[in-house]
């Protein structure tokens, strides 16, 4: 029986409207690009994508992220860049492409005898996706602004004394936590980025939220709960811009110390207790209210079980200040100064620069962790270690884009 010809206008790709409307990623899809027949196609996706692939500065930009997928894939998820990667080679098809269409269409290409090259063109569109969402990223341009301005709210309060003791508070005062670490996150390298996002449902750059991190370490978990109490007090940070998502508490059983704290603090009262009493009962608490054991966390596969801390992601304002705009008004003022029949100065004093931004303001976020110094010697030795962190995040984000090669090739994901 021969079928209607309008049912071609009713066939749907079930899987966009998993990535449109019940969280799928397109990472994840079966096949990561919708078929694609001839170059007009392809051209007109990249337009849709906000990439015009016959601009010739555009072209060379999209061509060299493909050669730098290449090497991506080389050096992090096959054996001859990585002891731990994929006994696997990419087929030499793929170094003849000279044009960024002939992948896509590659990609696209329903021959069954080359379904391996396919996959294998579908793994290096996968990584210059995230690539580009990591080039594009307007907010990379101000990094270095960003963690001056974060990380200068924290460092007026973090001094050391004169026997080298380590405090975060009022230099000169009594309001002050003894501290036995203070770190910062130094700036992900672009790779590490890429991987992380390789790992995200959501695999773009303005999703990650740990590039610009600090890390408090106490001497007792009830000194963790003072950190935040200062934070907070001291409007180093802002409680309304907290993320509630991102926060975690693996340390200690807040419910359980409160309950505990009330009966100290009538105790101290009724029983006349000394400032070092009260202190000293209190830290005893927090560490009998000690979660015994890390909870499960849902929010970081990769981070290991036994790791205790407290964090939340916070969010500030930042302001930047366009040093062009800056400099461009004083050229403006010396051509005030001129003779006024200067064309030059006629032509300066004419422009117009209302467009310009005098400051750019934007919200970014930053990471904070708490942790007592027990829980820091847990999470940083045997299988908390950060290497086994990047190994196990490597090994996911190799497993997520090759998944659909190695089924085909009968490996198995235990194998690998």
């Amino acid at each position: 029986m021969q079928r209607p010809e309008y049912l071609s206008k009713y066939y749907f790709d079930w899987e966009l409207f998993d990535i449109a409307i019940n969280g799928k990623s397109a990472l994840d899809t079966k096949f990561f690009i919708t078929p694609m027949n001839s170059k007009e196609q392809v051209e007109k996706f990249l337009i849709g994508y906000g990439l015009d692939p016959n601009e010739v500065v555009g072209k060379a930009e999209l061509f060299g992220i493909f050669q730098e997928s290449l090497q991506f894939i080389r050096r992090y998820f096959l054996k001859e860049g990585n002891p731990d990667g994929l006994d696997l080679n990419i087929p030499d098809a793929l170094y003849m492409i000279s044009d960024i269409t002939d992948l896509f269409l590659m990609a696209t290409e329903n021959n069954f005898q080359k379904r391996i090259q396919r996959l294998w063109a579908e793994i290096v569109l996968k990584i210059m996706h995230v690539i580009l969402h990591v080039d594009k990223d307007l907010r990379t341009n101000y990094f270095s602004i960003i963690q001056t301005q974060i990380f200068d709210r924290f460092y007026k309060y973090v001094y050391r004394d004169q026997e080298n003791n380590l405090f975060l508070g009022v230099k000169g005062s009594d309001e002050k936590i003894a501290l036995f670490d203070f770190q910062t996150k130094s700036k992900k390298s672009r790779d590490s980025v890429i991987i992380k996002l390789l790992n995200k449902d959501e695999s773009v750059a303005e999703e990650l939220f740990d590039r610009v991190g600090l890390r408090f370490v106490t001497h007792n978990p009830f000194d963790s709960l003072r950190v935040i109490k200062f934070l907070m007090e001291r409007n180093i940070v802002i409680p309304h811009n907290i993320k509630p998502s991102r926060s975690v508490n693996s340390l200690m059983d807040i419910k359980k110390f409160r309950k505990r704290y009330w009966v100290i603090l009538k105790q101290a009262i009724r029983e006349n207790y000394s400032h070092e009493e009260f202190a000293k009962a209190l830290e005893m608490a927090s560490k009998e209210c000690s979660f015994e054991k890390a909870i499960e966390l849902d929010r970081n596969k990769h981070r290991s079980k036994q790791y205790k801390a407290m964090q939340f992601t916070s969010m500030q304002l930042i302001i930047y200040k366009d040093p062009f705009l800056q400099e461009f008004n004083k050229i403006k003022h010396y051509a005030r100064d001129l003779d006024q029949q200067n064309v030059l100065a006629k032509k300066v004093l004419a422009l117009d620069t209302s467009l310009l931004a005098r400051d750019i303001r934007f919200f970014y976020p930053y990471e904070i962790q708490i942790m007592d110094r027990d829980s820091y010697k847990i999470n940083t030795d045997g299988e908390a270690s950060h290497e086994d962190y990047k190994k196990s995040q490597m090994k996911s984000a190799m497993k997520r884009v090759f998944w659909a090669l190695l089924k085909n090739l009968n490996i198995s994901m235990e194998e690998t």
